[in-house]
């Protein structure tokens, strides 16, 4: 024995040889690509931060729709599984302060392989020079969006901004690497819009899949919702006071959602999944689906109640307005079932 009670080393064996030789190498050289291979799977996995925000509503409906939109998002993202990280934002909890901490938060827990997207539900203002976005308390602005955002490190980058006047805000939140969906095409369409709603329904809808490959784009879901919400307008006789576009990256001007050549400057629109088909929330089986269309009677309703409302009695308004509320709330909350 030696000192310390170590033992020999072993003596030294003869390499193998013939078939058990070229066993051992192709095993060795198997483990080692399996290695490489699980490196590679854990190096490209890439975690999705969801932020949605359902801003001040100032009024009764506004507040029901802008929350139950955010509601749908927040089930939606949550049912894409562990890489899915949701904040969902809404009523008293919308603050300025909350969302910047939100942010700044995401901003420390992505990594540059992550895709952040941030959805923005709710009322805009635009002054000719600044967009902002109504909050309770004060209102965040573009300028002050956008810096947050900067700071997140995710590569990939997907702003939608369904508000009034959004279109307001595509300048200041363009950048690399960052696509930008506005309801509006201007600041200056400052009514409030419908583009919010079937943004969200063209998540949960199979006919948005329209290449057929089980899964939902973002370019998917904007075409959808603009198509959507040309129909309505058509719909309700009335002309359109909003007409969504898009922008990728910094350079260049907006693109109109319903320009024939859109698909040709939405790489990143295109490359972004936001739903696949296999999800839970899609609505496949014919009753939620039926539901979701009763929803969307009595979004249109309440809409066309609010253009009708000078030529209404005060009280005929009232009374009109809280039925389709109460209706409304009634199919909201069978959905979230």
């Amino acid at each position: 024995m030696r000192a310390g009670g170590a033992r020999p080393a072993a003596d030294p064996q003869p390499p193998p040889t013939g078939a058990g030789a070229r066993a051992g190498i192709r095993w060795r050289h198997c483990a080692l690509l399996l290695t490489a291979l699980a490196g590679l799977a854990g190096a490209a996995r890439a975690d999705t931060w969801y932020v949605t925000v359902a801003g001040l509503g100032g009024e009764p409906d506004y507040e029901q729709r802008f929350t139950a939109e955010a509601a749908d998002l927040d089930r939606i993202f949550r049912s894409l599984g562990d890489d899915a990280h949701v904040t969902t934002l809404s009523g008293a909890a919308a603050t300025r302060a909350h969302l910047t901490q939100v942010l700044e938060d995401v901003a420390r827990r992505a990594a540059p392989r992550d895709v952040f997207v941030l959805v923005l539900i709710g009322h805009g203002s635009f002054d000719g020079v600044e967009y902002r976005f109504n909050l309770p308390g004060p209102d965040i602005s573009a300028g002050a969006l956008a810096e947050l955002c900067n700071a997140i490190p995710a590569a990939r980058q997907l702003i939608v901004n369904t508000s009034s006047a959004s279109g307001g805000s595509v300048a200041a939140l363009g950048r690399s690497g960052r696509a930008v969906i506005a309801a509006t095409k201007s600041g200056t369409e400052k009514n409030a819009t419908v583009f919010a709603r079937y943004f969200v329904e063209a998540l949960q809808d199979p006919a948005a899949d329209t290449d057929k490959n089980q899964a939902i784009t973002a370019l998917e879901a904007l075409r959808y919702a603009q198509a959507k919400t040309a129909a309505f307008y058509e719909s309700q006789k009335r002309l359109a006071t909003e007409h969504a576009i898009f922008q990728e990256g910094a350079r260049g001007p907006p693109v109109r959602a319903d320009a024939r050549d859109a698909g040709a400057a939405a790489d990143l629109l295109a490359g972004l999944t936001l739903m696949r088909l296999g999800s839970p929330e899609v609505a496949s089986d014919p009753a939620r689906r039926a539901l979701l269309r009763r929803k969307q009677e009595l979004e249109q309703q309440i809409d066309l109640l609010k253009y009708q409302r000078a030529a209404m009695s005060s009280e005929d308004y009232r009374q009109q307005l809280t039925d389709a509320l109460v209706k409304l709330a009634k199919v909201q909350g069978e959905l979230d079932k």
